[in-house]
């Protein structure tokens, strides 16, 4: 998958406070299934909190109802998990494994994304990182994950999109919403990454079903 015209235009995140805490299995089982009927190709889990136990459990349910063949699982932070639970790759950022590492852990097949840069332009030197993807923001403000990093609008997707070049696959993260991931899109983001915008709706699948729709 490191070819841009491979990625798809939307990759779900699928962070563990939209899981409720009772019925949680079947929850992720319903969920999953339904997200593959809908067409996702490619999805992050991510637990910031939960114990280890609870990741493990979680990821054996999505795995089962998002068949490989189809759907690229991608688990966030843990690059020392992917063998044990069959995903496709990592997402690491500040604070986690370098790419380098997480590279040298997984080896040259597994998917690997990290974040490229924000207000401040990129990272220096992380274009070079041995990474599939690099995600960028905060676009706009998000309540899914803490951050005080400054937001960067549209056109600092373009700022970024410009500084990278036409190669590097570039992720817009943060606050996007369907009413603005096509303009993410045209201002130069590859893909582009949602959260609450899909889980927090009362059926993610069809909700996914209308973005594909509308992004085309």
């Amino acid at each position: 998958m490191q070819s841009s015209n491979q990625w798809p235009k939307v990759y779900p995140i699928l962070d563990a406070s939209f899981i409720p805490p009772t019925g949680r299995a079947e929850f992720l089982r319903r969920l999953g299934g339904g997200l593959a009927e809908a067409g996702v190709t490619l999805l992050e889990y991510r637990n910031k909190t939960g114990a280890e136990t609870e990741l493990l459990a979680d990821a054996a349910i999505l795995r089962a109802a998002l068949p490989s063949k189809q759907v690229k699982l991608i688990l966030d932070d843990r690059a020392d998990l992917i063998d044990k639970i069959g995903f496709d790759g990592v997402h690491v950022d500040a604070g986690d494994l370098q790419p380098a590492e997480a590279r040298s852990l997984l080896g040259p097949d597994r998917i690997i994304g990290t974040f490229g840069g924000g207000a401040a332009g990129l990272l220096p030197g992380i274009l070079e990182a041995p990474a599939d993807y690099f995600s960028i923001g905060p676009v706009f403000a998000t309540r899914t994950k803490q951050t005080s990093s400054p937001l960067i609008g549209m056109d600092g997707v373009k700022r970024l999109r410009a500084e990278a070049g036409p190669g590097p696959v570039l992720v817009a993260i943060g606050g996007i919403t369907l009413a603005t991931a096509a303009e993410a899109l045209s201002a130069g983001a590859t893909f582009v990454a949602i959260a609450g915008a899909l889980f927090r709706q009362p059926d993610p699948a069809a909700e996914f079903r209308r973005w594909l729709v509308a992004l085309g």
